[in-house]
């Protein structure tokens, strides 16, 4: 494993530890953002249960990358997230862009990384 991948890994498990935990201890609140951007979150907070679960993900998937376990399944489970932050800042909010492409590029970089742990998902039987 290279140094650029552990570095990463680590980095990119911290971030999504901090902004986990920061969906449940509001440590760092939220920025301002677009009126069509605070809508969608407000429905989303609204449901209930979205935010939370994706805090948890977040968490588990932070922690796991941090301590190199599972590291290849918590990247496939985290990048549904992280792709879909990544296009509401795209299209909603795209001054609060630049933390969901570092989460982004971070996620891709390490499925290329770790790409030889996907080629069985990938074979046809």
């Amino acid at each position: 494993m290279s140094k650029a991948t552990t570095i990463s890994r680590i980095f990119f498990g911290i971030f999504l530890l901090v902004f986990g935990l920061n969906g449940f201890l509001n440590f760092n609140p939220l920025p301002s953002m677009t009126e069509q951007a605070g809508e969608f979150m407000g429905a989303l907070s609204k449901a209930g249960y979205i935010m939370p679960i994706v805090g948890i993900l977040e968490v588990i998937v932070g922690l796991l990358l941090i301590f190199n376990k599972f590291v290849p399944l918590s990247l496939i489970v985290i990048f549904s997230i992280m792709l879909n932050a990544f296009l509401f800042h795209l299209v909603l909010d795209i001054g609060g862009i630049g933390g969901s492409l570092i989460a982004i590029s971070l996620n891709i970089f390490l499925f290329i990384a770790y790409k030889e742990n996907y080629k069985n998902i990938f074979k046809v039987n």
